[in-house]
């Protein structure tokens, strides 16, 4: 799980920090013992505004390219904590994103490292139907960011992350689980416009079936979605009673599918998505990729 920025100016609040999607498979699985790297390129596009009605306000184009690179150090189990892993993870994103609008042509756009994301606390039960993972995290405004700029890569703004992730085994065999992943996004003020930006609730979840395949490799295979929205109002001296007012709220459905090298501690990911019904949000479609191995 990583986070990263999609939107620097605030009084413009379309999106959380969260990249939609990436936690939707396998969302509760705890990896093994020691030390994993995973690399996640996400892409989203978009190419209409949505107004509070779902009405299109706005035609244009903003695409976000995020390179999600993380670290992950896990436990033995805990006996003291019912036989729970901990882990911590560290998440360095290379992000780059455009946006243009039909009447006005480029507005921004920038390429860098974006805001790191850290995860010092992760708490994961293994049981024989279901995993599950507690997690506290840490969004650290570290990239570039300077009020009124049109090149911003970070948000300018801490936030705290509160997470779960659950997958549950409806077969005894746990060649098909359904996933959920939840995260709870608290933001704080943004360093020089005083904003504060509404917090947002995210969940992920997925539908995955294992296909039996050769020996030391697994395929599965799936149906995945999304969902977000605004749970409190902007806040701040730049901000309106009608963009406090205007919670964003955008829906997801795609496919998904991951391989599992078992002999060589290796897997890779894909995902797609198509919004509707978003509501005082950008709208469009993400393609989502991942690669992961143990050492």
């Amino acid at each position: 799980m990583a986070v990263s920025v999609f939107v620097s100016r605030v009084d413009a609040q379309v999106r959380g920090v969260y990249p939609l999607g990436m936690s939707a498979t396998n969302s509760g699985v705890t990896p093994e013992m020691g030390f994993s790297y995973s690399n996640l390129p996400l892409y989203y596009a978009r190419d209409r505004m949505t107004g509070a009605n779902g009405e299109t306000v706005a035609t244009g184009a903003q695409s976000v390219f995020l390179d999600m690179n993380t670290i992950v150090w896990v436990s033995e189990k805990i006996a003291s904590l019912g036989g729970a892993k901990f882990s911590s993870a560290l998440t360095l994103p290379i992000a780059h994103n455009s946006l243009t609008s039909d009447p006005n042509g480029r507005i921004s756009g920038a390429t860098g490292l974006g805001d790191v994301y850290i995860q010092p606390f992760i708490l994961g039960w293994q049981g024989r139907r279901a995993d599950i993972r507690l997690i506290y995290g840490i969004l650290a405004p570290t990239a570039r960011f300077k009020a009124g700029a049109d090149d911003n890569l970070g948000s300018g703004y801490w936030t705290h992350v509160a997470a779960s992730g659950q997958t549950f085994y409806l077969t005894e065999d746990k060649a098909t689980n359904l996933s959920t992943f939840e995260m709870y996004e608290i933001h704080r003020r943004q360093e020089g416009t005083d904003v504060r930006p509404g917090d947002t609730f995210n969940l992920d979840y997925s539908l995955m079936h294992m296909l039996p395949a050769r020996e030391g490799m697994r395929l599965q295979l799936g149906l995945a979605g999304y969902v977000s929205w605004q749970t409190s109002d902007k806040t701040g001296p730049s901000i309106t009673a009608e963009q406090a007012a205007a919670h964003y709220r955008v829906n997801a459905l795609g496919l998904a599918s991951n391989v599992f090298l078992s002999e060589r501690k290796l897997s890779f990911g894909f995902k797609y998505f198509k919004e509707f019904s978003s509501r005082s949000t950008f709208e469009g479609y993400s393609l989502q990729g991942s690669f992961a191995i143990k050492f």
